[in-house]
């Protein structure tokens, strides 16, 4: 059996066997078991789950890292696959099933040229990235203390099996979660003048919201406000003394992030008040922005050509705790082309489907830039 066919059955296995965030106990299993198959160091790590292990000598040169995420989804799988999830609810609706196997089979390859490489490899087979404290429970246990850059990337459903999509600067947007508590006065609804009404309270906060991005935020820098959930209220004739709605905040630079959890907070409770009521506001943040570092991007682009057809992207304004990484070294972060047709589902859908054609691509990516890395890092210390 060739290493694709091989990988191919083992992404199939673990689509079949996804675990959420912070309880892959069996995915861990799974990963060691390969690793020590072909005699992969394993670091000791007081993660629960997740697994770190090693390639290369370090006396040799630099160390850098290669990280995938694997953890799943709680959505109930649609797909219809011959593979797909054995467990209802849970779903690995992202590829990061992809993203774990990928890395897997980049560490079968650099294992067999082990003593060429110019440095050591650190292999970050991390957990919890859904729930965005997986980078930073890595982190915590010290796995990036000696490690001078670190290189990741994410599967793209919009780009076709092949394509390698590379940008300097921000990649992916540094997400903020809010939860905001509207305390009103409730009242029957033949006499809404007794009472604080919590339903316009709320409708007015959210029409409200919708001028940050209109008219604060630079039309020249992305960002985005968006209220997905709200709940008030639980018949037809009572207005209701509380209500509830949540979202998210997207941007891609420190100031304009700043700039919008203000203004949020700010409107939140102007508006509030303007109706009578009251807010109680919860922020909670996520993972900064995905900044590539535009030296490594750029070495990446180059190496990158051995792998895949690289191609300059937009943005995407979705998160990734990949970010947390590069808040401590430089990194750099891509999009892998995953399927390309189109109508293609996005990732957390049910009927989200990644391709087997594109797994070579996205080893020959993390085994081409660790080696490019390597040799680069040696270069400049020796300077």
């Amino acid at each position: 059996m060739n290493l694709k066919q091989q990988l191919v059955e083992i992404r199939h296995y673990l689509h079949q066997h996804p675990e959420r965030s912070g309880a892959e106990f069996q995915t861990t299993k799974f990963l060691k078991e390969q690793l020590i198959a072909k005699n992969i160091r394993l670091v000791p790590t007081t993660l629960k789950t997740g697994v770190i292990a090693e390639i290369g000598n370090p006396a040799k040169g630099p160390t850098i890292a290669l990280r995938a995420d694997i953890d799943a989804l709680p959505i109930d799988e649609q797909t219809g696959l011959s593979y797909a999830s054995v467990y209802s609810g849970t779903m690995h609706a992202c590829g990061h099933d992809f993203h774990q196997t990928s890395l897997l089979g980049a560490a079968f390859l650099l294992k067999e040229k082990e003593e060429q490489l110019n440095g050591l490899v650190r292999l970050i087979f991390q957990p919890a990235e859904e729930g965005h404290f997986g980078a930073q429970q890595v982190i915590d246990a010290g796995h990036l203390e000696d490690v001078q850059a670190i290189i990741g990337y994410h599967n793209h459903p919009g780009l076709a099996p092949g394509k390698i999509g590379l940008r300097p600067a921000g990649i992916m947007a540094a997400v903020d979660q809010f939860e905001v508590t509207i305390h009103g006065v409730g009242t029957h609804a033949a006499a809404p003048h007794l009472g604080v009404d919590v339903l316009v309270t709320i409708s007015g906060i959210i029409q409200n919201l919708q001028s940050i991005v209109a008219r604060n935020s630079s039309p020249l820098n992305p960002s985005v406000v968006s209220v997905t959930h709200m709940t008030a209220g639980n018949t037809w004739n009572v207005l209701p003394d509380q209500g509830f709605f949540e979202g998210t905040l997207r941007s891609f630079s420190p100031a304009s992030r700043e700039l919008l959890n203000q203004r949020f907070v700010e409107i939140v409770e102007h508006t509030a008040a303007t109706y009578g009521a009251k807010a109680t506001i919860k922020m909670i943040p996520g993972p900064p922005v995905t900044f590539n570092d535009p030296q490594l991007t750029e070495w990446a682009i180059e190496a990158s050509q051995e792998a895949g057809d690289v191609l300059h992207v937009e943005p995407s304004t979705a998160g990734e705790d990949f970010a947390n990484f590069q808040q401590k070294i430089p990194g750099v972060f891509a999009f892998i082309g995953s399927n390309g047709e189109e109508g293609a589902p996005a990732w957390h859908h049910s009927d989200f489907i990644v391709k087997d054609e594109g797994l070579m691509t996205a080893v020959n990516y993390y085994v081409v830039n660790a080696e490019n890395l390597l040799e680069k890092l040696s270069d400049n210390d020796s300077k």
